[in-house]
């Protein structure tokens, strides 16, 4: 007997437990439409997993972290949908009945066509269709207006993000910028782009909005204000123009500035070859003599004493060869800054004091070397420059002075550089029969006479000497623009 009492309150038990866990299973019925996901929140953590009657009509999407189911509707049809808890437990049925009609199929188009555009989203409210949200990247405005001109019937609830407009203000920033047009700022209030500042004249503020009209997109208006689905009012009310005209005479612009380098360049060559044969011996000593003349009666008498001898000296022939070159290059730089249609001089010398002469004849003498530089340039158009040149150099060449002058005007297009003038010299000589190296012949007592000398001798003498000059003009914007290169030359370097 207490048997049976045991098992029939075990059964009263257990049915009265399913009783309960039946009653916290919350059914819902759900209408989907096909292209639009019906998005459920839970007051739970629902598993991942689903029970889905009939697949192909619905899917199903979780959400954990969110608590978040999302049903989408694949066809038109009926099924349930069974969501359970992480511990197994049944926690919702859904019974979803998805429904094709025209207003989803404008939803696909629309999803298609605009879904990929940031910040807005497609939907259906009240039995109509609706596009809302913000539109944050400014390219995007004119692809949202364009469509939506073939949807008449659709609720537009588009607005632009704030920051949309702080960017297109930027924008219009930037390009007044670019335009010289710094005094003229651009803000966005009271969904209007306002121009403050001050400009010169007329034009320039004309100008000023302009640009920013430029920067203008097809714009969206606010809900507040709008009249239509899609609007673009005029640039006068967008635009609001507060900029200021002084017309205040503007400072004439400075005077340009040409940098002019000038380099002239010297070299010379000389070169000298020298072939002799010599030959002159000499009878030498202590030796006898003898002497031929007339005597009295007419005749011819010899007379001779002491021993007939002596020492021939130099008997042989002798050979002389010799050659000379020598090579010299002089550089010399200026550089000169000058402002257009204004003349300018550089000059650079040195002296050397010397002796001309020697012995009692000596006088004192200078050599004078240097670099003088007188240029007029003229700025033309397309960086042209027409340059009135004289330029005068002085070299040294041993014991005298060379004097080049050079006096032109030329054209010569802004970092390009021509040479204004040169000269170029040269010498050729040939000697024969001179006496070679080792110096004429000299007559001595004591080392005796010569008997006779014979010279043959060839002495070719060539020289060349050029000077030429290079010059640059190049137009710059400031006296301290090129003083790099400058300093770098004159930089000490450490070892």
């Amino acid at each position: 007997m207490k048997l049976i009492m045991t098992k029939i309150l075990l059964i009263t038990f257990f049915s009265f437990f399913a009783s309960a866990q039946q009653a916290q299973i919350k059914e819902t019925k759900i209408e989907v439409i096909l292209g639009i996901d019906k998005i459920m929140k839970v007051d739970f953590v629902p598993y991942t997993r689903a029970q889905i009657a009939d697949e192909s009509v619905v899917g199903i999407q979780f959400i954990p972290q969110k608590r978040e189911i999302t049903l989408k509707g694949k066809k038109p049809g009926r099924s349930s949908v069974t969501v359970r808890d992480k511990k197994g437990n049944v926690r919702q049925r859904y019974l979803v009945n998805v429904t094709a009609t025209e207003k989803s199929k404008i939803i696909r188009e629309l999803n298609e066509l605009i879904g990929d555009v940031e910040g807005i989203n497609v939907g259906l409210k009240g039995g109509k269709v609706y596009v809302g949200g913000k539109i944050i990247v400014p390219g995007d405005i004119g692809k949202v207006v364009i469509i939506l001109e073939d949807y008449k019937e659709v609720l537009n609830l588009i607005e632009v993000s704030p920051q949309t407009y702080q960017i297109i203000a930027r924008k219009m920033q930037e390009g007044m910028r670019r335009n010289n047009l710094r005094d003229v700022t651009v803000r966005f209030f009271n969904n209007s782009y306002i121009l403050e500042g001050i400009v010169n004249s007329d034009a320039e503020k004309d100008l000023g909005f302009k640009i920013a009209a430029a920067y203008l997109p097809d714009r969206i208006e606010s809900l507040a204000r709008r009249a239509d689905a899609v609007q673009r009012p005029s640039r006068e009310e967008i635009i609001k123009n507060f900029v200021v005209v002084n017309r205040k005479q503007a400072p004439p612009p400075a005077d340009k500035l040409i940098k002019v380098t000038t380099q002239f360049v010297e070299l010379s060559k000389d070169y000298s070859k020298i072939f002799g044969f010599k030959w002159s011996p000499t009878l030498g000593g202590d030796g006898g003599a003898i002497s031929f003349g007339k005597n009295s009666s007419g005749g011819v008498t010899t007379n001779s004493s002491g021993t007939l001898s002596g020492t021939i000296s130099n008997l042989f022939p002798k050979l002389n060869s010799a050659k000379a070159a020598g090579y010299a290059r002089v550089v010399q730089s200026g550089v000169l800054i000058i402002k257009d249609k204004k003349s300018g001089k550089l000059n650079k010398g040195s002296t050397k004091n010397t002796q001309l002469g020697t012995g009692e004849f000596a006088q004192p003498t200078s050599i004078k070397a240097g670099f003088g530089l007188e240029i007029r340039p003229t700025i033309l158009q397309e960086e042209k420059i027409n340059l009135e040149v004289t330029l005068n150099v002085d070299t040294a060449v041993g014991t005298d002075t060379l004097n080049n002058v050079i006096k032109t005007e030329l054209i010569i297009k802004s970092r390009e550089s021509a040479v204004v003038g040169g000269v170029s010299v040269s010498k050729s000589t040939t000697e024969y029969d001179k006496d070679p190296p080792g110096g004429a012949d000299t007559v001595d007592a004591e080392s005796g006479f010569p008997l006779f000398s014979f010279v043959r001798s060839k002495e070719v003498t060539k020289s060349k000497e050029q000077f030429v000059v290079f010059i640059t003009p190049e137009i710059i914007d400031n006296a301290s623009s090129g003083t790099e290169e400058i300093k770098r030359k004159f930089r000490r370097r450490g070892r």
